[in-house]
């Protein structure tokens, strides 16, 4: 057996000697095929090293993610007939550019989505005028309650589904910082729902949302908007909105302290490696962690100049490559599980330019589920590396 540090785990490592926490609770028996989620618990509990088996189980007998992505499918019983000769297909990236364009021309069409739009307008302005409000010594005078009302609006007899539908259809290569934060407000709260807290914890959370990025209107545009790399003054600039945003809230009347904290510490991870005070997990507020998972979510779905923006399921394989360890795991997974399973049954569009539906959601590869491609055969993603879901329609 082998003693590895916490970090140098991959899912897939089989557990030699029982894990345990300095309680005394075992968090995994001997035997068990580390996962990413358990990996996540381990940072959770602050379990630095753990043992492993010297080899991986064999291919065949595994069951986390490292099987799903490596193993290769296996081979019919019998021998598979010679294909009959197909007509010449269309350029993928047309067909994948033309229904992606049809999809989104029928859903901005709907007066569902108008009315959205409407109301999406309604919460920046009214945002805008908060944060204008606060910069100018008058932070006594933002209505909160209305702030809520107008966000609550957005949330009115919509499924998870619709509203990310809704908020990802209203993306522009522009998207302002007053734009980012009702997004962030959004995810939020719907990642509070999923988690089940009370009214005004979503209430709440909501707020914390609207208000996080308050910090980044001191910031110069040219700054907070350049493509290329930014200097490393340009960069300490970045890094000093949270302490910027946090200062300004402090002198509004009436805000709680995890609205506060969310401000100061939503670039703050699980692991110590955030700004501005590298905080280990336990010191960083609920709160926070929840708007940090929501602040990273909108950052990687946003249209930008340089790159188009990135489907759920390539921002749920950006967390589970490199970001679970960051974030507490018990929001993380429900945030990851519930997204994933929003879009079961959906239509996407794969690397490839194929569309497909998704018909089964992998649990221990949430970002590579199993579709059914428009000729009905079946694709399971997790066995196909070089595929991946590039747009959910």
């Amino acid at each position: 057996m082998n003693k590895l540090s916490s970090k140098a785990l991959k899912p897939g490592m089989i557990v030699a000697k029982d894990i345990v926490t300095k309680q005394g609770q075992v968090i995994a028996k001997a035997g068990t095929t580390l996962t990413s989620q358990l990996i996540a618990k381990l940072s959770f509990y602050r379990i630095a090293e753990i043992y492993v088996e010297e080899k991986l189980p064999d291919v065949q007998e595994m069951t986390t993610e490292v099987d799903l992505v490596d193993a290769p499918p296996e081979p019919p019983e019998e021998p598979a007939p010679e294909p009959e000769p197909e007509p010449e297909p269309k350029k993928p990236e047309s067909k994948k550019k033309n229904e992606t364009i049809a999809y989104s021309e029928r859903l901005k069409a709907t007066p569902e989505f108008q009315e959205f739009s409407l109301n999406y307008s309604k919460n920046i302005a009214a945002l805008k005028k908060a944060f204008d409000q606060i910069i100018a010594g008058d932070g006594d005078k933002i209505d909160k309650n209305s702030m809520l009302r107008e966000a609550e609006t957005l949330f009115a007899s919509r499924t998870s589904l619709d509203l990310f539908d809704m908020l990802h259809n209203m993306r522009t290569v522009d998207d302002t910082v007053y734009a980012h934060s009702v997004n962030v407000a959004l995810v939020a709260r719907a990642i509070g729902k999923w988690l089940k807290l009370k009214k005004d914890q979503l209430n709440t959370l909501t707020l914390a949302g609207l208000l996080h990025d308050i910090g980044k209107t001191q910031i110069p545009e040219d700054v907070l908007n350049k493509t290329g790399k930014l200097t490393d003054e340009e960069f300490e600039m970045i890094r000093r909105h949270p302490k910027t945003g946090h200062q300004m809230l402090k002198k509004v009347p009436g805000l709680s302290s995890e609205i506060l904290y969310s401000a100061l510490q939503h670039h703050e991870r699980f692991d110590g490696s955030g700004y501005p005070k590298h905080l280990p997990g336990d010191e960083i507020d609920d709160m926070a962690a929840i708007i940090a998972i929501a602040d990273v979510y909108d950052a990687m779905t946003a249209t930008r100049s340089y790159r188009a923006p990135k489907s759920a399921f390539q921002v749920i394989a950006a967390f589970e490559d490199d970001g679970l360890h960051k974030y507490n795991p018990k929001y993380i997974l429900t945030f990851l599980q519930n997204i994933a399973n929003a879009y079961q049954n959906n239509r996407v569009i794969l690397s490839d330019g194929t569309s497909a539906r998704i018909i089964y959601i992998n649990q221990s590869k949430l970002s590579r589920p199993m579709v059914q491609l428009d000729n009905g055969s079946v694709i399971d993603l997790s066995r196909q590396s070089g595929l991946e879901i590039t747009k959910c329609l």
